[in-house]
């Protein structure tokens, strides 16, 4: 699913890679949990991952697709059909209903509608699915995203994630606001989604109390060279 090679990202100005990554490979289907404190890299590596950023060296395939040999047009349209997000601050749009938000990759991606299509004859059906696996009540779907609270806004995002079967979902601490139950609810809600579908999942986040369940933790300082390479002798 996810082909690291000798990646080396630095900023835009920076002085020094902040990123140095010699190999990294996650098998589709894997679970996949990346942790380390904050300003460690987790986003950007994401974001690496995701084809949002570009590395300065070296190379990051999602699905044999190598990220630097594609325009930024054919990378937004490759991220939309095969990859789900699930941003820190979920990104809802907030003058979309719940639904609405919930249907926005298949808008963007026939790709995605189609396999919303085929898996539950509609992508409205799958949408509405996956609102209920989440626990959200019907009463809900037609609010505005910003009526509802922060637990609930996180679990419209990972519906949205979710739609029309990505092959990819990555997630970036998504449970940071939530308390220690709905944290609880919503990790065995997202594993169990993603394991239906055989999606891959990567995870990362401060907290390694929630590695549990994944078939992989990485600790994102081990495997950056960035760091070591700061490190005295």
């Amino acid at each position: 699913m996810i082909h690291i090679e000798q990646l080396r990202y630095r900023w835009p100005g920076g002085p020094r890679d902040v990123l140095a990554i010699d190999s990294l490979h996650i098998p589709a289907g894997r679970h996949v949990f990346i942790f380390g404190d904050s300003g460690c890299g987790k986003s950007t590596l994401l974001g690496l991952m995701a084809g949002v950023l570009l590395p300065r060296a070296g190379r990051v395939e999602v699905l044999g697709q190598d990220w630097t040999t594609r325009s930024a047009s054919q990378r937004d349209s490759f991220r939309a059909d095969h990859v789900g997000y699930i941003f820190q601050q979920f990104n809802l749009l907030p003058y979309l209903s719940v639904l609405d938000n919930v249907l926005l990759p298949c808008r963007f991606s026939k790709r995605r509608a189609r396999q919303a299509q085929a898996s539950c004859g509609s992508a409205r059906q799958q949408a509405e699915l996956l609102l209920a696996h989440m626990g959200l009540p019907q009463t809900l779907w037609q609010r505005s995203a910003n009526e509802l609270s922060v637990g609930q806004q996180q679990r419209v995002a990972a519906a949205r994630a979710l739609m029309g079967q990505p092959d990819l979902v990555i997630a970036d601490e998504p449970t940071s606001a939530l308390d220690a139950a709905r944290r609880d609810q919503f990790m065995h809600l997202l594993r169990e989604q993603c394991r239906q579908h055989g999606t891959t999942l990567v995870f990362v986040s401060h907290d390694e109390r929630l590695s549990e369940g994944f078939d992989d933790q990485i600790s994102l300082p081990e495997l950056n060279r960035a760091v070591t390479q700061d490190c005295p002798a």
